[in-house]
């Protein structure tokens, strides 16, 4: 008897250097002061925090810091098209958005996906202790039904600052409840094709 996995689901992994952390971290919370349209749709729609989501859409035009980001996203976001065999032909993946969050202690953001988008992910530039994972679900788990439990429906990565997660934009994930002390920053975007 054999038995095979088929359709796996990856996540790719890196880590930036310090020098860009810092430099990530100190624009976010320049921006968090400054964006005051991002500060009041935070308000407006109960974001513990602040992100630039719906405020700011040319943070790589913005700020030097993110151009930087962008590129290196770029070679990473290649190199994990190719890994998942995307067959992309004389094409590329191309930065559609890119927004920063703020979290305070208590924030969290719930199960959701990034429709219109190949690849998403995350750049962690600080997580103080107890700040919670972002957490991945199986894609499978809707046409479970009647199945059951099993282990792993559920993964949970907890982030380093540095870290840099990719994913293909149909896994649904939620980042958990913030039951740290200080400011988780991170920084989100989407790819299309």
């Amino acid at each position: 008897m054999t038995v095979r996995a088929l359709f796996p689901t990856h996540l790719y992994e890196a880590t930036f250097d310090d020098a860009l952390v810092a430099e990530l971290d100190a624009s976010v919370r320049a921006l968090a002061e400054q964006d005051m349209a991002g500060r009041r749709w935070s308000k407006e729609h109960g974001y513990h925090g602040y992100t630039s989501y719906a405020s700011l859409n040319d943070l790589p035009l913005r700020d030097p810091v993110f151009a930087d980001l962008k590129r290196i996203l770029d070679r990473n976001v290649a190199k994990f098209a190719a890994a998942c065999g995307m067959e992309l032909g004389r094409g590329k993946l191309k930065l559609d958005s890119l927004w920063v969050n703020l979290l305070k202690p208590g924030g969290g953001h719930s199960g959701h996906l990034h429709p219109h988008s190949v690849v998403s992910g995350t750049v962690y530039v600080a997580v103080p202790e107890g700040a919670g994972g972002i957490r991945f679900e199986d894609p499978r788990l809707p046409m479970l039904m009647a199945a059951p439990t099993r282990p792993g429906t559920f993964e949970t990565v907890v982030p380093r600052p540095g870290t840099l997660l990719l994913w293909e934009s149909w896994l649904r994930h939620e980042v958990m409840p913030h039951a740290g002390k200080g400011e988780r920053i991170s920084v989100s975007f989407n790819y299309r094709w």
